[in-house]
């Protein structure tokens, strides 16, 4: 039978249900998770919780080596800060533009003026100077340590195997699940806000400095070693160089992370553009978050265009020569460049406290939260409820309630929990090896041993319905996308938007267009996740041999055969990679959708953050990564299947 290979898929699958039937004899119920198998973590978490608070003001860890890093971190916040309020809007400004030029070009530079005078016409100067001030902070640290561990990750095929689970959880756990242990340690504040958005910005850069350091040309590194270059030369000279793009695209990718924490710490007294938001939608204030959340925006358009150019520039191996034919180019360039922007940006600053504009010009505000709570008013009154033939946006997100996410989560709780573990078995062997499913199998159980059974198969369902529609649509918009030239220049700067836009933003539109409950969350985390699944799903296709589809034609293959028969197949990896993201990047949403009514996991984070109830928010954030663990073992293939 072993020789056959679908009798070795089916094995594992008939271990798994031979050591689930005695249990299911031993402990029957229809869907609920058998009691006497749940460890009841709320006393030992709440012990743990409880010495903390006791001993934060005495014990001698908190004292000096918590309360020292804490004083660091204000220390620089606030350094940062001051030198931002010092250079004024007028010196702030010119500097970003004038980086920007030297980097990019005009465009961007244009592009980067432009931001900071909507900040500041929109009444948010002040509180965009706060939150950069903690993103210089926590961005910097998050590079250092993310580059230290993918440094070792790198290097030692060990350190990588020791590092790749604790990374792992670290993507998959929830934002809201790092601010407790934080608030817990340090307080409310900055401190907790910076440290939680370190924590949070850290892997991607590990994982991409570890990735660079592992894929550099081998040749190259024979070639060095040949010549007697010892190790730490060899890394110096070569493998840093050549992992130069995968180590600015870290940088990229921690700061972009960086700032989506930075948003959602404003829960925790962070401060800046992210608590604007958080008061905002706290009091249904949809103007007051909008007015919030569009500096948001166009600051992360910004700092992940300004990156992306600097990688661009470092990257290349030779000057572009257009570049250099201007006078004005070539007087900023080199060493002496750096230093001429540095002047420049320092006179306006002069300039600018001289004329008594250190801060932003109240005369010069304006005001968008009135006109937006106006609008919001008109379409709550006329397309909420009542529209002819259609409905309106309330009873979608009524019939999207009652039709899909109320029976899926029926038939879940219904379901006998042993058959649920087979059932993710069989998935996760179906596209992967025992090794996937046995993961897929335990992580789930896990869930059921936390004690968190049904309000994981609530947020379950959720996923599950959105990453339905984040797919049908998706896969609709990139088969358009890819047979037209013109729609992918129309879609590109919509999803450049929409991927640069923190998490925490997509709450604002839905609260205005759907009201709370679950359907909002679940409508947040599709608009979220539906670029990636876009762009992979567009490139995937495109990328099919040509050769292949001239043949396709060459036969007479009509298009739908063509698209069946031919580019589905063959773009296979990126539709997978698409459905695995989708998966990922849903189930983040649906978490912050516990702070618009999507109750279930997210509920149980955001209460125990409010509360500081240790159990309550650890176990809730335990269970969202075994849940992430389990979804991503089920949609992305192994290498070995």
């Amino acid at each position: 039978m072993l020789r056959h290979r679908a009798a070795r898929k089916l094995l594992p699958l008939a271990v798994v249900a031979a050591a689930l039937v005695p249990l299911a004899l031993l402990f029957p119920g229809a869907g609920s998770w058998p009691a006497p198998l749940a460890v009841d973590l709320s006393g030992p978490l709440g012990r743990a919780g409880d010495w903390i608070i006791d001993n934060r003001d005495s014990h001698p860890l908190f004292l000096y080596f918590f309360g020292h890093v804490s004083n660091a971190v204000v220390i620089c916040v606030r350094a940062v800060y001051s030198v931002l309020l010092a250079a004024g809007w007028l010196g702030v400004t010119a500097f970003a533009g004038l980086l920007a030029w030297r980097l990019a070009g005009l465009r961007l530079a244009l592009t980067c003026v432009a931001s900071f005078v909507a900040c500041g016409l929109l009444g948010m100067w002040v509180p965009t100077l706060q939150t950069l001030a903690l993103m210089a902070v926590a961005v910097g640290a998050a590079v250092v340590v993310g580059a230290l561990l993918g440094l070792a990750a790198g290097l030692s095929a060990r350190a990588d195997r020791a590092l790749r689970p604790v990374l792992d959880t670290m993507q998959v756990l929830p934002a809201f699940a790092y601010l407790l242990p934080m608030v817990l340690v340090f307080g409310i504040g900055v401190p907790a806000a910076v440290l939680a958005t370190v924590v949070y910005a850290a892997p991607p850069k590990a994982r991409l400095t570890a990735l660079g350091l592992r894929e550099a040309d081998a040749g190259v590194l024979e070639a060095s070693a040949s010549l007697g270059a010892t190790g730490r030369q060899r890394l110096f000279t070569a493998r840093l160089p050549l992992a130069r793009r995968q180590l600015l695209l870290g940088v990229n990718q921690a700061i972009m992370t960086g700032l989506s924490m930075a948003v959602i710490a404003s829960v925790i007294g962070a401060g800046g553009l992210g608590d604007r938001v958080y008061q905002a939608l706290a009091s249904v204030d949809v103007g007051a978050a909008l007015a919030a959340g569009i500096p948001i925006v166009l600051l992360a358009v910004v700092l992940d265009r300004t990156a992306d150019a600097a990688g661009n520039r470092l990257g290349a191996s030779t000057p572009d020569p257009a570049r250099e034919r201007s006078l004005l180019r070539r007087v900023f360039a080199g060493w002496y460049g750096r230093l001429l922007t540095v002047l420049a940006a320092v006179a306006a600053a002069v300039a600018g406290r001289i004329a008594g504009a250190a801060l932003w010009p109240d005369s010069w505000l304006v005001p968008i939260a009135e006109p937006v709570n106006r609008a919001v008013a008109w379409m709550t009154a006329h397309l909420y409820t009542g529209v002819p033939v259609i409905g309106g946006t309330a009873d979608w997100a009524a019939r999207f309630t009652g039709w899909i996410l109320d029976p899926m989560r029926t038939g879940l709780r219904a379901a006998p929990w042993w058959l649920l573990l087979l059932l993710a078995g069989a998935l996760a062997l179906l596209v992967g090896t025992w090794r996937t499913a046995l993961t897929a199998v335990l992580a789930l159980a896990a869930i059921g041993v936390l004690g968190v059974w049904e309000p994981s198969l609530d947020t379950l369902s959720q996923v599950l319905a959105a990453v339905a529609v984040t797919l049908v649509l998706g896969f609709a918009i990139s088969l358009v996308a890819a047979r037209s030239a013109r729609a992918q220049r129309l879609l590109r700067p919509v999803l450049d938007v929409c991927q640069t836009m923190p998490q925490f933003v997509y709450l604002i539109p839905v609260v205005a267009l759907f009201g709370v409950g679950r359907a909002p969350a679940a409508a947040a985390a599709i608009v979220y996740a539906l670029p990636a699944v876009i762009r992979i799903t567009t490139q995937g296709l495109g990328e099919v041999n040509p050769a292949a589809v001239e043949s396709a034609r060459s036969l007479g293959a009509t298009r739908s055969q063509l698209l069946r028969q031919v580019q589905l197949p063959l773009a296979r990896p990126a539709l997978l990679l698409a459905v695995n993201q989708a998966v990922v990047l849903v189930l983040a949403v649906v978490i912050i959708g516990g702070l618009v009514g999507g109750g279930a996991l997210g509920y149980d984070v955001v209460l125990g953050l409010a509360k500081g109830d240790l159990a309550t928010g650890l176990v809730a954030g335990a269970s969202i990564v075994c849940l992430g663990l389990l979804l991503d073992r089920v949609t992305q293939p192994a290498k070995e299947a």
